[in-house]
């Protein structure tokens, strides 16, 4: 439709008919999409002609994406570790700044303005974090005449100051947390202005930013400690160790106001996003709407959202954050003078393309929506896939090679925000984040059970990950019903994160899916190159008498093979476990009574021992076939230390000396998880070949010849 009226626009003729119809079509997708998307990209529109990236990663791929569709070209900055990075292969161009350290790279303004000066960049967008709210590169590129995608000076040295914002907050009427207005001198003063606020405060940096520098404080000593702790943190990690002390909200929401603003003095707020999942003070899932505010705390809270940003002549993306507490009542916590990391779920609801937004700003073009024209279509739901160890503090973080990747693109409703790809590094020198995973629904049941299935569906091996977590988060029944706080994790999880623990029922699906697993790679293992093998011994078994062990405990299974399906016994129950069983693939979709699950399976080896993913977390399970006669598992003899004689060989073996040893190798591999009440368990690690012996990396079971 936004098509047809732009053609039909551009057919009377005119650049300010096309741009008022450019304008119309944008307003009516705002109203009328419940896709990812509905943003109108105007070919027409002259921007810039090319744009710096000053940043990596994720969100350097995610401005990229845009400038595409822009019609702009784009420059990519990158350290030497990230020279063959997915955002540098993306650019239309891109230079080395410097060696990994980012202080010597992505910090390295010097570098960067030369970089600018000889690709003859136009714009830079700084993303997040990294120079994106430095006010001396904002104020270095003005003097080049080169445009940053961003506000003013002003408005970063403003709100990036946390006492002058805060006083800036105040006279533009904004609901501020009570506290000292001031820079605490010391340690007894601070002792001081804490007992006129009244227990419990928070210490935090001035210029501080992303759970730094900040502590909370119960009593005199605590906020002696949190003096001296919080001064050393902010010098160390901002250059400025001035503090300020203000009433610690206990229990809050962290809820923020997306806003929007040109160089023409119109300012929208395109609705909340609810952050109250965190650990130190760091965003895990991210959702918009937020489940707690009516319209009417909505919109007082957007109202004060764009009072402040005109106050201090805000143009671009910004976001005002608050803290709100369990009685709707909100208090300013900080504005971010830059596009935010979990701006993708208000782009989903919203239809707009954020990015978009700032560069035609920064260029100087209006709004093209009126406040009566943002929506809330749907809801949408933000994970921050971390390489982190979520059994750790919630996440310490993971380094390695991804030696396999797969985004769950394929379910529905789904978009991923990446900046890495299969063989990418997780560095030492950067944030572990591996993408930003959003999910959209209808509603917020709908989002949430895409959500659920994109975990699942999400494929990452070589480092740890916490997926597990997040999984667990989204299907939490506090999270569920909408019950949440910042203090929602180390509630939930007082003892640290345990992974997803099993009820009966899915203990009893996880035994089932381990035994059909391993009754499937037995059945495949009578299969050569998609035919049937002849068999040594023919083997018309249909049924398997099992034990698997999982956890601490070792269960009796008992598997059937009936058409496509397996018909399994555990704990006097029988379940029907039915799936493709293609054993090649990192996902397997299996149906248990009617119950759809995707699965992983991570590894297995000729003992047995399965590592499986299952609802998120990964458990290792072993099966064996029990014997007829004593009704328990068979153990394998021990290795042979020396390799047999070409005379007592298995034929597999002597096979091999006659240049067969593809054959042989796939004859071992496979008949290493054949094992009945013919077979005599014995393992073999060598096979004699033309004279030489060669080794075989798995155990191999062998029967009688």
């Amino acid at each position: 439709m936004a098509a047809v009226l732009l053609l039909r626009c551009g057919a009377r003729g005119g650049r300010r008919a096309l741009r008022e119809c450019e304008t119309l079509c944008s307003r009516q997708c705002l109203k009328t999409s419940h896709k990812l998307y509905s943003a109108v990209y105007d070919p027409n529109e002259k921007t810039f002609e090319k744009l710096l990236i000053a940043n990596r990663g994720e969100i350097a791929c995610r401005v990229i994406k845009t400038c595409k569709k822009m019609g702009i070209k784009t420059v990519a900055i990158h350290s030497d570790v990230d020279a063959n990075a997915v955002h540098v292969k993306m650019a239309d161009e891109a230079v080395c700044v410097g060696p990994a350290p980012t202080s010597k790279s992505y910090l390295n303004m010097d570098a960067i303005m030369e970089v600018i000066k000889k690709t003859r960049a136009q714009a830079v967008h700084p993303g997040y974090g990294f120079l994106s709210e430095n006010k001396e590169f904002a104020r270095r590129l003005a003097a080049e005449g080169v445009t940053f995608i961003g506000p003013d000076t002003h408005a970063i040295q403003a709100m990036g100051d946390k006492i002058e914002s805060k006083l800036l907050a105040k006279n533009a009427k904004v609901n501020t947390i009570p506290g000292f207005d001031g820079v605490v001198k010391d340690a007894d003063e601070a002792v001081r202005i804490a007992r006129e606020i009244g227990y419990p405060v928070m210490i935090k940096a001035s210029a501080g930013g992303g759970g730094k520098g900040m502590r909370i404080a119960w009593d005199d000593e605590e906020t002696r400690e949190g003096f001296r702790f919080s001064s050393q943190e902010a010098a160390s990690s901002f250059g400025d160790d001035r503090l300020l002390i203000e009433k610690f909200i206990d229990n809050p929401r962290h809820i923020e106001i997306q806003v929007l603003a040109d160089k023409h003095g119109n300012a929208l707020w395109l609705n909340e996003r609810e952050c109250s999942i965190q650990r130190r003070n760091q965003k895990v899932v991210e959702e918009a709407p937020s489940t707690f505010l009516d319209p009417e705390t909505r919109r007082a809270m957007g109202e004060q959202a764009v009072a402040l940003a005109k106050a201090v002549k805000y143009s671009s993306a910004g976001t005002v954050e608050f803290l709100v507490d369990s009685s709707k009542n909100f208090y300013f916590l900080e504005m971010n003078t830059r596009l935010q990391v979990e701006h993708p779920v208000t782009e989903c609801i919203t239809g707009l393309d954020l990015v978009q937004e700032m560069i035609r700003v920064a260029k100087g073009y209006p709004l093209r929506h009126k406040q009566a024209d943002i929506p809330i279509n749907g809801w949408a739901v933000e994970c921050r896939v971390y390489a982190e160890d979520p059994y750790k503090s919630f996440g310490l973080p993971s380094i390695g090679k991804l030696s396999q990747y797969q985004e769950p693109l394929h379910v529905p409703s789904v978009r991923v925000d990446s900046g890495i790809e299969q063989g990418s590094d997780i560095s030492i020198y950067y944030d572990p984040m591996i993408s930003k995973l959003i999910t959209y629904g209808s509603n917020r049941a709908e989002a949430l059970r895409r959500m659920e299935e994109a975990l699942d569906n999400y494929v990452i091996r070589g480092v740890t990950h916490n997926i597990s977590l997040l999984r667990e988060v989204i299907i939490h029944p506090r999270f569920v019903q909408g019950d949440i706080s910042t203090k929602f994790l180390p509630e939930v999880y007082p003892d640290g994160f345990k992974g997803h623990q099993l009820t009966d029922r899915e203990r009893r699906e996880l035994l089932a899916t381990a035994a059909s697993l391993y009754v499937a790679e037995q059945l495949r293992s009578q299969r050569f190159l998609g035919t049937p093998r002849i068999p040594i011994a023919k083997s018309k078994r249909s049924s398997w008498e099992l034990s698997v062990c999982l956890g601490d405990g070792i269960y009796p299974v008992a598997v059937s093979k009936d058409g496509s399906s397996f018909s399994v016994e555990v704990d006097g129950m029988k379940l029907n476990v039915t799936g493709e069983w293609n054993l090649a693939s990192p996902l397997l979709s299996i149906t248990i009574d009617g119950t759809q699950r995707t699965i992983q399976r991570l590894s297995r080896d000729a003992s047995g021992k399965t590592s499986i993913q299952f609802l998120g977390t990964v458990g290792e399970a072993r099966c064996r076939l029990r014997s007829a006669r004593h009704g328990v598992a068979q153990r394998p003899a021990a290795i042979c230390r020396s390799p047999p004689s070409s005379a007592r060989a298995p034929r597999c073996a002597r096979g091999a000396a006659f240049g067969e040893l593809p054959k042989a190798f796939e004859f071992l591999r496979a008949e290493s998880l054949e094992l009945d009440e013919r077979t005599q368990p014995a393992v073999l690690r060598r096979v004699l070949f033309g004279g030489c012996s060669w080794a075989l990396g798995a155990q191999c079971y062998f029967p009688f010849l």
